[in-house]
This record gives C-alpha cells, structure tokens and sequence, in this order.
C-alpha cells in the first residue's frame, strides 16, 4: 500500500518547528564559539614546549575525542548535578558536552595548522625581536588559520549536526520538536522528512562556503 504524503499537520506545528529552530541555532552558536576558543587554547597547550602544559592538554584530548558526545551530555546532565550543590539545565549540559569535544578535535586542527608553518617564520620573527608571543599572534596563527579554514568550516557543519543529540534529554531544538510533532500527528514520515529538509537547509550554504575556501585557497597557494 502506497503512503499518501501529508504535511499539512507539520505546517499547522510550524510554531513548534519555529521554537526548535531557535533551540538549535542557540546551541549551536554557543557549541561554535566555545569550542573554537577553547579549540584555540588547546592547540596553543599541544604546541608549547613545555610538558607541564602540553601533556594535560594531550590527556583533554585524548578523553573528549575518544569517548562519545551523547554520552558526555548525558554525564553532565545527570552525573554532574550529583557531585554538584546545583542542577545543571538541559542547555548547560548539551552545551558543555558538544562544546568540550568541539575543543578536542578543533584543537588538532589548531596543533596541525600551526604546526605546519615553516621554521623559518619563526626564525624571522624572531629575528626582529618578537617574543614568542608575539610570533604566534601576529606572524604564526594569521598563516596557520588561513590553511586551517575549510578544516574549521567542516567542524562548525558537524557542531550543527550534533546538536540533535541534545533531544537525548529533551531540549526544545528541531529533532526533539519533530519527535514530537510524529508523536502527536502519527506522521513520522512527513515529521522526520521535514526535519531533515529544516536542516538540509540550514547546512547546504555552510557546504557550498567550505567549497568556496578550498578553491579559492587552493589559487592562492
């Protein structure tokens, strides 16, 4: 027997897939700015030449990049609040989860990016009397976040995605709203299906971009 598509109740819940959007983006631009900054410092940690520095940096990410993100957000949403006087809210914990595993793999795109640069820079910088920190700023990180860029769109398309697995303990964002819409509706076909166009949406210029940067780094190398 054939399905007969009906989206005409997933329209009439747009005001719920509004509210899931805006869960969504919330989260995401916060899992996006955490995680690249704290990518940042972690790649700067793995790069120092300092073991005291580099080796904890190393075990961070080792721990977060080896174990699974649904398991993370649900450790700091039902784990934490026990070892803590406080609870931790579901956007707290989706966001401390994505967030901190963001870092860990941001932060080797950051090591390997830096990394990459050629002695000789730093020689030179150093030759007109930067200091090592200067160096990074100014001559180092501008070069090595060029070559990083397409590397670091790609993670930000899968911070996106990640997102849905903060349905896991019920934040309002696009997948749980769309659980519920084919819950209520019994139309998961016509619920999931929109959910993934929503998304498709949403991602499909992030992908053309990362396209973009390759071609024109790429002609510029």
């Amino acid at each position: 027997m054939g399905h007969r598509w009906d989206f005409a109740s997933v329209l009439d819940n747009h005001e719920a897939l509004l509210a899931g959007a805006a869960g969504t983006l919330r989260l995401f631009a916060i899992c996006l700015a955490l995680g690249l900054a704290l990518g940042l410092l972690v790649g700067l940690a793995r790069s120092a030449r300092s073991a005291w520095i580099r080796l904890p940096a190393g075990a961070f990410v080792e721990f977060f990049r080896n174990t699974p993100v649904l398991v993370q957000i649900l450790w700091f949403y039902f784990a934490l609040p026990i070892l803590l006087p406080f609870e931790v809210g579901k956007l707290a914990a989706a966001a401390l989860g994505i967030s901190l595993n963001s870092a860990a793999f941001s932060g080797e795109i950051f090591r390997g990016g830096i990394q990459s640069i050629e002695p000789g820079q730093w020689e030179g910088a150093r030759a007109i009397g930067m200091t090592p920190a200067q160096a990074m700023r100014r001559v180092i990180l501008p070069q090595a976040v060029r070559r990083m860029l397409p590397a670091l769109t790609n993670r930000a398309i899968e911070i996106f995605k990640m997102t849905t697995l903060a349905s896991a303990i019920a934040y309002v964002e696009l997948l749980q709203q769309g659980r519920l819409i084919a819950s209520l509706n019994f139309n998961p076909i016509e619920a999931y299906t929109a959910i993934a166009i929503l998304f498709f949406c949403c991602l499909w210029p992030l992908v053309r971009l990362t396209y973009f940067l390759e071609r024109r780094l790429a002609r510029s190398d």
